[in-house]
């Protein structure tokens, strides 16, 4: 078995890294959306009309006229019109059109578009193409779409390796506090390594039939580390106090897969299936989130199952070697003893106490509003985040992303007449036929504010409700159509998402426990510790709260993709800790039959090691909440938020606290159901349980 893992990681390290060369950009728009539709009928009828690139020129002694700025930037055009990668470019110099100048004149910029192709064969030309956008004496700068996708990619892969370089040493201090051992704390690193590489390895695979996005590399390296550590930690810490308690290191193992092991594969089944229903979007970024999450849980949990037990039978009592004294340490588990003790007696104030900071946490989310993402997720100082905004705030034309209006199957004349129909309706500012080729024709349509403002919606909305004229087609596309595409497919899909995940995790713990109440109330439980994180995310990236401190720009709204990808890993993340403690208190009930006496001792016995996880698991999170990409950054306070209040308030206090409410209806089930558990359930075998164990 360590032979085969070994195996894994040459792979791994070797073909598996290539991964980052397979895969894509983007991947937010919904492919059967009518401004996807849009866009490659536009491509189709009407040639490539997107804005790729947009080169601004700028310079701050020389006017866009002083021979000085003039002849270097028109040299530089000329130039760049001669390469095959270039397949139309306007600029002032050769369209006279004022809105590409500054107001003060002291800038210009030019709209390059390329070559047929998808977005990938674009930003492989961009690349080629860096060099020669260069003007001598001007700055240039470069943004548009394929820059943006360009840097977003860049941005992500230099944010994956500094988070690893950040928590990568503090995971390993922590694991030795933890362990009290060099050796013990190897283990999850060692377990860690191998399900980020395996889920490289797998989402290379899927790469050669599938489009995937260059985001999955993000959820691989930061659930795969992050849960691997938590089933190694949690497979480890039973080990050894299995070792403790005098079985020899074989009998030890099986004991410790028999309890810790089937808690882990429970918690990576459910996690896995939570990510699985990511898969019903049709958007690439989501299903790649969904498929690159799930190899990587899968990998760690198998790796858990395999090659740690593997590992623990080749070291044996030498996993407790190279200890590291912890003077300050107990090894009564008085203090969650105490707590336990406290939430059984009084159990109502708990409930009503974590309840009512749970609503304030959660409160602010009723105000959430979702807009698409733009060039603000980049990093201040990105060129195509640069551009965007100097467009904005200094030409006359303001944005470049106008909404595109194809209209099919009409002559020109009538595409003319549709386009002043269209320049009548309110927060218009202009409507133009900017492209045409036979019956088809493109009418460009500006309007004010930023594409993700409410006066682009409303427009987008008003000329979908207008007639097309007779005889004719009429698509909608750009960037705020493809917004409300975005949340009208995401809407659509979002209860079968739910329903996926919440049947899924039913199942799995009732295979587990038996009973019908406790997983209900898991899925209760896993809800309000998502409603937590989603109402402080609201707070702090949609109203700025914290764009100071996180270096951010609150843009006012949330990118609707991010609460459906957090919901999946932190419903997933949430139910690992629920079987965690359960698992534990389920021993203890087959044992003693005394539900409040299970229910003090699974959460003295799980309390330090839930801790400890949940600290791991933010350590990991943290590395990534300290990238560049802003919603990277969201997901990670937003998964950093929920591991905190599930850890604390959830596991420790609220589900305590129902079920020394519940009592035995804790374990209730009806007779039909009874039987399929006593039948088919996943539970420990008789023989490897035992009251002196579980008393020591």
């Amino acid at each position: 078995m360590i032979a085969a893992a070994l195996v894994l990681a040459v792979v791994g390290a070797t073909w598996g890294t290539g991964v980052f060369g397979a895969l894509t950009g983007g991947g937010f728009e919904d492919p059967d959306s009518e401004s996807t539709r849009a866009h490659a009928r536009i491509t189709q009828e009407l040639g490539n009309q997107d804005l790729d690139l947009v080169v601004l020129y700028s310079s701050p002694s020389a006017t866009v006229d002083d021979p000085a700025f003039r002849q270097p930037v028109t040299a530089t055009l000329d130039r760049l019109r001669q390469r095959p990668e270039v397949a139309s470019l306007v600029s002032y110099y050769d369209a006279g059109s004022p809105e590409l100048v500054s107001t003060d004149r002291h800038a210009t910029y030019a709209i390059i578009q390329l070559r047929a192709g998808g977005e990938d064969s674009k930003t492989e030309m961009y690349d080629d193409l860096k060099p020669a956008l260069r003007a001598a004496g001007v700055t240039t700068e470069v943004g548009g779409n394929i820059a943006f996708l360009s840097q977003a990619n860049e941005q992500s892969i230099a944010d994956i390796t500094r988070a690893e370089k950040l928590s990568l040493p503090v995971l390993l201090v922590l694991l030795v506090v933890i362990f009290g051992g060099v050796v013990a704390a190897a283990t999850p690193l060692l377990i860690g390594g191998l399900a980020i590489l395996g889920g490289f390895i797998a989402t290379r695979l899927l790469a050669t039939v599938t489009d995937i996005s260059i985001f999955a590399i993000n959820i691989i390296t930061l659930i795969g580390l992050g849960m691997a550590i938590d089933y190694a930690l949690f497979v480890v810490s039973r080990f050894r106090e299995e070792l403790a308690a005098g079985h020899a290191t074989a009998s030890a193992i099986e004991r410790t897969i028999a309890t810790a092991g089937r808690t882990v594969l429970v918690s990576g089944l459910t996690i896995t299936l939570a990510l699985a229903s990511l898969l019903i979007f049709p958007q690439v970024f989501l299903r790649s989130m969904g498929m690159g999450g799930m190899a990587a849980v899968f990998v760690a949990m198998l790796a858990s199952l395999t090659v740690l037990p593997a590992l623990l039978a080749v070291l044996g009592p030498r996993i407790n070697a190279w200890r590291v004294p912890r003077p300050w340490r107990t090894t009564d588990g008085r203090g969650w003893a105490r707590l336990a003790r406290s939430v059984m007696r009084r159990p109502v104030p708990y409930l009503v106490g974590v309840v009512a900071v749970l609503v304030v946490l959660a409160a602010p989310f009723v105000n959430v509003r979702f807009g698409g993402y733009d060039e603000r997720v980049l990093p201040a100082d990105r060129s195509a985040r640069v551009v965007s905004e100097r467009i904005d705030a200094e030409f006359p034309g303001g944005t470049v992303a106008p909404i595109g209006v194809l209209v099919s199957g009409a002559p020109v004349e009538q595409a003319q007449q549709f386009a002043q129909q269209i320049a009548r309706l309110p927060q218009v500012t202009g409507a133009s036929v900017t492209a045409n080729r036979g019956q088809s024709s493109l009418v460009s349509v500006t309007y004010p504010g930023e594409p993700t403002g409410d006066e682009a919606a409303s427009v987008v909305r008003a000329i979908r409700d207008l007639p097309a004229p007779p005889g004719s087609e009429v698509l909608v596309g750009g960037r705020t159509a493809a917004d409300l595409d975005l949340l009208h497919s995401l809407g659509q899909r979002l209860p079968w998402m739910a329903l996926i995940m919440a049947a899924a995790t039913l199942v799995l713990l009732f295979l587990a426990f038996g009973s019908v109440v406790l997983a209900v109330k898991a899925v209760l439980m896993n809800l309000v510790s998502v409603g937590a994180s989603f109402g402080v995310v609201v707070w702090a990236f949609q109203d700025g709260h914290l764009a100071g401190l996180l270096d951010f720009t609150a843009t006012g709204f949330i990118e609707p993709t991010n609460p459906i990808l957090m919901l999946a890993v932190l419903f997933g993340l949430a139910t690992d800790y629920e079987v965690f403690l359960l698992s534990r208190v389920r021993e203890e009930w087959d044992l003693s039959g005394d539900n409040t006496g299970a229910v003090a001792a699974g959460l003295q016995r799980t309390g330090g090691i839930i801790t400890a996880a949940a600290l791991l698991l933010m350590v990991v999170v943290a590395g990534f909440a300290t990238g560049g990409i802003a919603f990277v950054k969201l997901i990670g306070i937003g998964m950093i938020v929920a591991i905190v209040v599930d850890a604390t308030l959830v596991r420790a206090l609220l589900v305590p606290a129902t079920m020394r409410l519940l009592g035995r209806w804790n374990w209730w089930a009806p007779g039909p159901l009874a039987r399929v558990y006593r039948q088919y359930g996943i539970r420990e075998a008789p023989a490897q349980v035992d009251s002196t164990i579980m008393a020591g």
